[in-house]
C-alpha cells in the first residue's frame, strides 16, 4: 500500500506565554519564563506555591458562560486552541467531508478539576450524594475530543489518547497514522491539561516530582543546570491539524512542514523513573528515524522531554549520544519547559508546535535559567542556553516520556513540493 504524505496545515496554542501562536513563539524565542506565583487557589499551606498557568485567560471571553460552566478547565482550553486550529487552516466545512475528518486527542489527567471539587463538595455534606449532573461529563478524558468533533460537525475517528506526558505525541502519532493509511483526510489532534489545583501540586508534591524554588520560582525550572530540584508544573493546550497532502493542496491549504514519523516504546523499567541507561528513550528516537526513513544526521534540532529533574535530564542525554554519535554534537538541544513548566499530556504538543516553529522561521528556542554545568552532562552537547539561535532547520525531533515508562517521539520536516 502506498502510504499518504502527511502536512500540518493549522496550529493553535494555549500555553503559559500567551494565549496564540504568535504569543506563545515571542515568549519561547524572547527567553520568557512562565511561572508565577499560584492564582487559581490558595498554595499557602503548600511545599510548591508557584507553577505555569496560563495568563489573562477567562474562559467565557471565548465560550458561553453557560455552556462553559457545563465543562472543565481542560477540555474549555482544548476547545479554544481547536478552534484557532482549524480558523487557522482555513478549513470550509461547506466543501469538506465531515465524514473524513477526526478528532484524536490527548491528555494526561483529564477533568481532576472537576474530580476534585465534586468529592471535596460531597464530603463536606452529611453523606447524601449530590452531585452535578455534568460531574462525569466534564470529568471523562475523552470529553476532549468530543466536544471539539461536536463544535465542528466532524464525523470522523474520534477517541482519546492517555500515557502520561506522552498522551498529545501519542496522538499525533496515531492522527498521522490513520491518514497516511487511508483512513480520514484530515484530523484535529494535540492535547491539553489543566491540573493546577489542590490535588494535582499536592499530588505531585507528595512524589518528591517538583521544584520548591518558591524564592525564586522564575528561574525553578532548569534543565540540565547542576542544581535542577524538580519540575514545575504548566497548563496549556496545543492542536494541529494533520491533512492528507493531496487533500491539502486540491483546497490551497498554507502548508507549516510534512510530518515526517514517529515512534513509541516502553522502558518496561519503573513506574516514575526513566531508565537510567535511556533504553527507552534511545529505542523510541531509532523507531521515529525508521519510520520517518531518516539518518540521525538528517535531524538539525531535538527539543527533548528535559523536564528538570536529576536522572530524567542525564538519561535521554545518554540516549541522545548513543543514537546520534557524532552528529550529536552538531545538533540544537534545548527544552522549552525552562519557560512553558511542564505541561503534562499538552506537553509533546506543545513542543511540536515549538519545533515547526523552528523549521518555519530558522531560530531554536533557548533552554533558559542555566546557571551552574552540571559536570556529569557532557559539556559539548548544544543546549541552546539561555539564548535562542539561528540556524536553518530542516528536521526536527520531539520528545515526550511519561510516569509508567511511556516514550513517544515525532519527527516534523520542512515541506518540499
Amino acid at each position: 500500500m502506498q502510504l499518504k504524505r502527511v502536512v500540518v496545515t493549522g496550529i493553535g496554542a494555549l500555553t503559559p506565554l500567551g494565549n496564540n501562536l504568535e504569543d506563545y513563539w515571542n515568549g519561547l524565542i524572547n527567553g520568557v519564563s512562565g511561572a508565577n506565583m499560584i492564582t487559581l487557589f490558595d498554595a499557602s499551606k503548600f511545599k510548591t506555591k508557584f507553577a505555569c498557568e496560563l495568563k489573562n485567560f477567562e474562559a467565557t471571553d471565548y465560550l458561553d458562560r453557560k455552556e462553559s460552566r457545563k465543562i472543565d478547565r481542560f477540555a474549555q482550553i482544548a476547545i479554544i486552541a481547536s478552534d484557532q486550529a482549524v480558523l487557522d487552516a482555513k478549513i470550509d466545512k461547506a466543501t469538506i467531508n465531515p465524514d473524513r475528518v477526526g478528532v484524536i486527542f490527548g491528555s494526561g489527567i483529564g477533568g481532576l478539576i472537576t474530580f476534585q471539587n465534586e468529592v471535596i463538595d460531597f464530603a463536606k455534606g452529611d453523606g447524601t450524594p449530590r452531585f452535578n449532573p455534568y460531574f462525569i461529563p466534564k470529568m471523562i478524558l475523552d470529553i476532549a475530543a468530543g466536544q471539539i468533533s461536536m463544535r465542528h460537525g466532524f464525523r470522523g475517528p474520534n477517541f482519546a489518547v492517555v500515557s502520561a506526558c506522552a498522551s498529545s505525541t501519542n496522538a499525533i502519532i496515531d492522527a498521522f497514522d490513520y491518514i497516511r493509511i487511508g483512513k480520514a483526510d484530515i484530523v484535529v489532534t494535540g492535547g491539553s491539561e489543566a491540573v493546577v489545583s489542590q490535588a494535582g501540586v499536592g499530588g505531585f508534591n507528595a512524589m518528591k516530582a517538583l521544584s520548591e524554588r518558591n524564592d525564586g520560582f522564575e528561574t525553578a525550572s532548569r534543565p540540565y543546570d547542576k542544581d535542577r530540584d524538580g519540575f514545575v508544573m504548566g497548563e496549556g493546550a496545543g492542536v494541529l491539524i494533520l491533512e492528507d497532502l493531496d487533500h491539502a493542496l486540491a483546497r490551497g491549504a498554507h502548508i507549516y512542514c510534512e510530518i515526517a514519523g514517529g515512534g513509541a516504546t516502553a522502558d518496561a523499567h519503573h513506574i516514575t523513573a526513566p531508565h537510567p541507561e535511556g533504553l527507552g528513550a534511545k529505542n523510541v528516537m531509532l523507531s521515529a528515524l525508521k519510520d520517518a526513513g531518516m539518518k540521525p544526521e538528517d535531524i538539525d534540532y531535538i527539543n527533548t522531554h528535559g523536564t528538570s529533574t536529576p536522572l530524567g535530564d542525564g538519561a535521554e542525554l545518554k540516549a541522545i549520544t548513543h543514537v546520534f554519535g557524532e552528529h550529536a554534537y552538531k545538533l540544537n538541544i534545548s527544552s522549552t519547559k525552562s519557560m512553558t513548566g511542564h505541561c503534562l499530556g499538552a506537553a509533546g504538543v506543545i513542543e511540536a508546535i515549538a519545533c515547526i516553529q523552528s523549521i518555519v522561521h530558522g531560530i531554536i528556542p533557548p533552554t533558559i535559567n542555566h546557571f551552574t554545568d552540571d559536570p556529569e552532562l557532557d559539556p559539548q552537547l548544544n543546549f541552546t542556553f539561555n539564548k535562542a539561535q539561528h540556524r536553518p532547520v530542516n528536521a526536527a525531533l520531539s520528545n515526550t516520556f511519561g510516569f509508567g515508562g511511556h516514550n513517544a517521539a515525532v519527527i516534523v520536516k520542512k515541506y518540499v513540493a
